[in-house]
């Protein structure tokens, strides 16, 4: 069992110097907006996977005028006590500690505290490009798996030389196929071991997706997804000679597992195209309730669950069903933000939870 049961930040965006005690399993955080709730949220999950989860820059979480931040988390399980923390120091490399001893690489931290996020900006796993969606299914995979961690890292390496070296080739007019058949085959390797996990991932979570949908929109609208790549047709190796002289032309590696998608299909058309804005909330809760579950099974306890500002712009009773499953159909810590303590006062109440608030 996974649990949160306090958390200090200093010099961590808006906050000065504050700490927070966690104690129930569900806390709602309540404020108006600028006081800091997301960013509590983002310390939290920052503490899970060494970075933020709104920013991609490390310095947009210094507090302005400051020179660094520090967190530090304690955390727990069914066997032990967890002391995270982390110390930014502005221009140095940051470092992150478990329980006092430093780590060699922080890719070694990923997965033993596994995390879910829900925000409103996650809608763009619906209506963005494939980025996002292959993000998520990165993201998730990555905290299961660890060596899927490590052959994505040197499947991004690998594409980022090949690319390097398509350039170089433009630039000088001339090509050195031995070196570039020798990037092809470390691509290769890594390539092909990202596509069968995310294959395999895929159909695990689908269902999963499809019956949560249900359960938060209460109708029986058929979503279809479906997990596309080019290498589910033929071979790495004959996609890459295939694009060979595409690739030297625009200078860019144009086939592999960075060119993959997930689509979401409601009732036989493009998801995105057609679903009201009700319809992807629902199918985003359902993707992310969907990834918890995943989570859960593969690590065998549950992981902690952030909900920010969720309930903004959905209707009563998708609300009711999504915090009655979060709150009562799950054992996980909850934590949940919203600029209206009054209403997650009642929520709670309804729902027969015992829960913390904070107001900030």
């Amino acid at each position: 069992m996974l649990r949160l049961s306090k958390i200090a930040l200093t010099h961590f965006k808006n906050y000065e110097f504050v700490s927070f005690d966690f104690t129930q399993r569900v806390t709602g955080i309540c404020g108006l907006n600028g006081m800091g709730k997301t960013n509590l949220l983002d310390a939290i999950y920052y503490c899970c996977f060494t970075k933020s989860y709104f920013t991609g820059s490390d310095q947009l979480a210094v507090g302005f005028g400051k020179e660094g931040f520090r967190l530090e988390g304690i955390f727990s399980n069914s066997e032990n006590q967890l002391k995270v923390v982390c110390i930014n120091r502005g221009t140095a490399k940051k470092e992150f500690f478990l329980n006092d001893v430093p780590y060699e690489k922080l890719s070694k931290h990923i997965g033993l505290l596994p995390t879910v996020m829900i925000a409103p900006d996650d809608i763009e796993i619906i209506t963005g490009g494939s980025e996002e969606r292959r993000k998520l299914i990165d993201t998730i995979i990555c905290q299961l798996d660890a060596e899927y961690l490590q052959q994505l890292m040197s499947y991004n390496k690998v594409l980022q030389q090949r690319n390097s070296l398509l350039k170089q080739f433009a630039e000088k007019g001339s090509n050195d196929e031995a070196l570039l058949q020798i990037l092809d085959q470390q691509l290769i390797i890594p390539g092909k071991y990202v596509f069968e996990k995310r294959t395999a991932f895929t159909h695990q979570l689908i269902p999963l997706v499809q019956n949560f949908y249900k359960q938060i929109a209460e109708n029986d609208e058929l979503v279809r997804i479906s997990y596309e790549s080019k290498l589910a047709q033929q071979s790495f190796e004959n996609l890459l000679l295939q694009n060979r002289e595409r690739d030297r032309y625009l200078q860019r590696t144009n086939s592999g597992i960075h060119k993959d998608d997930v689509l979401f299909e409601l009732n036989g058309q493009s998801f995105k195209s057609i679903a009201s804005q009700g319809q992807r909330k629902s199918l985003l809760f359902a993707i992310k309730l969907a990834e918890y579950e995943v989570m859960r099974m593969g690590k065998g306890f549950a992981p902690l669950l952030l909900l920010d500002d969720v309930f903004e712009k959905l209707d009563d009773n998708r609300m009711k069903n999504l915090l009655n499953w979060v709150c009562n159909q799950n054992e996980g810590q909850v934590f949940i933000t919203d600029t209206h303590r009054d209403r997650l006062e009642k929520a709670f109440e309804q729902l027969g939870v015992d829960g913390q608030i904070i107001e900030l």
